[in-house]
C-alpha cells in the first residue's frame, strides 16, 4: 500500500510524462482587426496574438532559423541577438551584435534586420559598425558592404535578398548616435542599395527620405520599400528592371490616416507565397493583396518594428517594442 508521499511522486510523474510534446501557453494581447472578407483567407477566425515574450529594450529584425526550429531577433539599445525557442524561452545568442567597437557610445548600436542566405548563414544589419555582415561557420564575420563610393554608410536597416543572391538593402540614419545630424555621417541621403556576391555595391534610389522594411513580390518584379518618416508614412513599390535596377517608383499605399491616431511607423514587412504584404505599420502588421487592397491589421496596440514568417511558414512573428509575439496564419511565407 502506497503511503501520501510515493502517491504523491506517482501522479508528479505521471503529469510530467504526459505532459512530455505539451504545447506551452502563452497570454495573449492586441486584437485582430478584419475590414475585408478575403482577410479570413489569411488569418483564421479566433486567432489571437500570442506574446511569447517580453523585457527587451526595442525588437527588431525577426528571421526563423529553420536547421534548429528557433527564432532570432535583434534588442538594439542592449547591442544583442536573442535567440527564441518554443519550450526554452530566451537565450543570448550573439553579444557584442551590431557595435563591436571598444568605446561606449550611446543611441542604437546593435543589429537591425536579421536574415539567412542560400546557404543558411546569418547576414546582420549593423547599425554600429554600420556595414552588412555575414557570420561564417567558425563563426568570423565577413563585411558583405561596408560603403559606397568611398563613404561609409549611415547604418543599415533591413535586407532583402534575390534568388540570384544579390542583396537588396535600406539605408536610413537611426544607428548614428546623433541620427542624421551626426558629425560622422558620410552620406547626405538615404539609399537603398544592392550589393552582388563580387562585392559591388550600387546604389538604386536615394529618393526615399527614410527607407525601412524591405520585400520582393515572389517573382521579383516588384520591390517594396517603406518610408519610415513620419512626414510621409507610405510603402513605395518599385519595378524591378531587367538589370536587378529599379524603375518607376510609386506609393504602393498610404499610411497617414492611421499614422494619426495609432502607435509606430511603417517598418519591417513580410511577403506570402501568393504576394500578400505584412506590413508592420502604424497599430501592428497591415496585410495588403499584391494590388494595395487593404485587408485589415493585427493590431499589437505597440510600436510594431518588424514580422517574419516561422515554423511551418504558416506562423507570423512579430517584434513589437519591447515584445515577441505571434500570431497563426492560413498561408505560408514566401520561401526566400
Amino acid at each position: 500500500m502506497m503511503n501520501r508521499m510515493q502517491l504523491q511522486l506517482g501522479m508528479t510523474a505521471m503529469t510530467l510524462i504526459a505532459c512530455v510534446g505539451c504545447k506551452t501557453t502563452y497570454p495573449t494581447m492586441g486584437m485582430v482587426v478584419r475590414e475585408h472578407p478575403k482577410f479570413d483567407e489569411l488569418i483564421p477566425p479566433g486567432a489571437e496574438i500570442e506574446k511569447l515574450a517580453e523585457g527587451f529594450e526595442w525588437t527588431e529584425g525577426p528571421v526563423w532559423v529553420p536547421d534548429g526550429d528557433y527564432l532570432l531577433f535583434s534588442d538594439i539599445p542592449n547591442n544583442v541577438v536573442n535567440k527564441w525557442k518554443d519550450g526554452e524561452g530566451i537565450t543570448e545568442f550573439l553579444k557584442p551584435a551590431g557595435y563591436t567597437g571598444s568605446t561606449p557610445r550611446g543611441g542604437e548600436p546593435g543589429t537591425n534586420g536579421l536574415l539567412l542566405d542560400a546557404k543558411g548563414r546569418l547576414v546582420l544589419c549593423e547599425h554600429g559598425d554600420r556595414r552588412v555582415s555575414r557570420i561564417e561557420a567558425d563563426g568570423t564575420r565577413t563585411t558583405l558592404a561596408d560603403r559606397y563610393d568611398g563613404k561609409r554608410f549611415n547604418s543599415p536597416n533591413d535586407a532583402v535578398f534575390k534568388s540570384n543572391g544579390d542583396l537588396y538593402f535600406t539605408d536610413p540614419p537611426y544607428g548614428l548616435v546623433k541620427g542624421a545630424d551626426d558629425p560622422a555621417r558620410e552620406m547626405d541621403y538615404c539609399g537603398v542599395f544592392r550589393v552582388t556576391p563580387d562585392g559591388t555595391v550600387t546604389l538604386l534610389t536615394k529618393e526615399i527620405s527614410r527607407p525601412n522594411g524591405i520585400a520582393f513580390s515572389p517573382d521579383e518584379k516588384t520591390l517594396y520599400v517603406a518610408n519610415s518618416d513620419g512626414k510621409q508614412p507610405v510603402w513605395f513599390a518599385f519595378d524591378v528592371t531587367d538589370d536587378g535596377l529599379l524603375a518607376n517608383k510609386r506609393i504602393f499605399f498610404d499610411a497617414s490616416p492611421w499614422a494619426k491616431t495609432l502607435k509606430g511607423g511603417c517598418d519591417g514587412m513580410a511577403v506570402d507565397r501568393d504576394g500578400n504584404i505584412f506590413a508592420t505599420g502604424p497599430g501592428g502588421v497591415h496585410i495588403f493583396t499584391p494590388d494595395g487592397t487593404h485587408l485589415g491589421r493585427i493590431e499589437t496596440n505597440e510600436r510594431t518594428a518588424n514580422c517574419t514568417f516561422g515554423d511551418n511558414g504558416s506562423v507570423l512573428y512579430m517584434t513589437a517594442d519591447m515584445y515577441l509575439c505571434r500570431i497563426q496564419t492560413k498561408t505560408k511565407g514566401l520561401t526566400p
